[in-house]
């Protein structure tokens, strides 16, 4: 169990008590501020949803290597082990994943110029099982951020209305057993934080997610299987001036058996023209960041962790 960071249930909000509906964003805007992170359970999302999706990200990283570069595509399909780093690091993450965006369907297309999705030919139902996936993390998670209006003094469908086709990405991760030859000073995913606003991790299947606490020491994160983990990124930040912060977060070296590890986080970002000014409400105590879009602040990103 988390032990630590709080666990709330997504369905206090989507019940019918009003009561607890106000409790679950209280506790939310609470949880976020503090950590940074929240464990959420009673969520929309099937166990056996989880439990398939897990098994066709194995088999997919088991295909051999010369089949996953065949889809490696921009911020789409495959991406090798050691491509990205972190902001301040060029030592590479010890790490290979495959993302998933958004269908560009011509109403997204309207609004988000979206690229096509890969698909592994050698994986029947793979494409389904994501699909499916994406759509369930995707309502989840705007059902957070409209949990959060209230607290921010804003309209109930003010996120809504700007994350409704943006380029949110499923990012399926495998990290494999530690090769002996790893540069010094390498790990899973060396200490970051996410760009977007919310970020929905399934559970992994291994532990090592920490979090950097407020006094510096290094906190577990971890929770049990079908349950999500959630955590607030630096557009978020960014938004609410600080109030809600980007906890820096990282996922460490395996200390007992060096078996792979996998996990499946849900990265949820704004329509690109969104502006980044700090909202009204968020604007005390604080000299606010120079504005930004949402759509250059992510090249910015993506430029300084080698995936641009």
């Amino acid at each position: 169990m988390s032990g630590i960071v709080p666990e709330l249930r997504l369905s206090d909000f989507t019940g019918p008590d009003p009561a607890a509906r106000e409790r679950f964003q209280a506790d939310l805007f609470a949880a976020l501020r503090r950590w940074g992170f929240v464990i959420l359970a009673d969520h929309n999302v099937p166990t056996a949803l989880l439990e398939t999706a897990y098994g066709l990200s194995a088999s997919l990283f088991q295909l051999p290597e010369p089949t996953k570069l065949a889809g490696a595509g921009n911020l789409r399909g495959y991406a090798p082990f050691g491509k990205e780093h972190a902001r301040n690091s060029q030592t590479p993450d010890l790490k290979e994943f495959w993302q998933i965006g958004r269908e560009p369907t011509p109403e997204a297309l309207a609004v988000e110029p979206l690229p096509e999705n890969v698909w592994p030919e050698a994986l029947p139902g793979f494409r389904k099982t994501f699909s499916a996936l994406y759509e369930g993390l995707d309502r989840t998670g705007r059902l957070l951020l409209s949990a959060l209006a209230a607290p921010l003094d804003l309209p109930a469908d003010w996120f809504e209305t700007r994350v409704r086709y943006g380029p949110s990405l499923l990012r399926l991760l495998h990290y494999p057993p530690v090769p002996a030859d790893a540069p010094a000073g390498a790990v899973r995913s060396a200490a970051h934080e996410d760009i977007n606003l919310l970020t929905i991790l399934v559970a992994a299947r291994g532990a090592g997610l920490q979090l950097l606490d407020r006094d510096g020491s290094w906190v577990a994160v971890e929770t049990d299987p079908g349950k999500l983990i959630v955590d607030s990124g630096d557009m978020l930040a960014r938004l609410t001036n600080g109030v809600i912060p980007a906890t820096t977060h990282r996922v460490v070296n395996p200390d007992g058996p060096n078996v792979s590890r996998y996990s499946m986080p849900f990265f949820l970002h704004p329509h690109s023209d969104l502006s980044l000014a700090a909202l009204p409400s968020c604007r005390q105590g604080r000299t606010p960041e120079p504005e930004i879009t949402a759509g250059d602040f992510l090249a910015q990103r993506l430029r300084e962790i080698g995936l641009a």
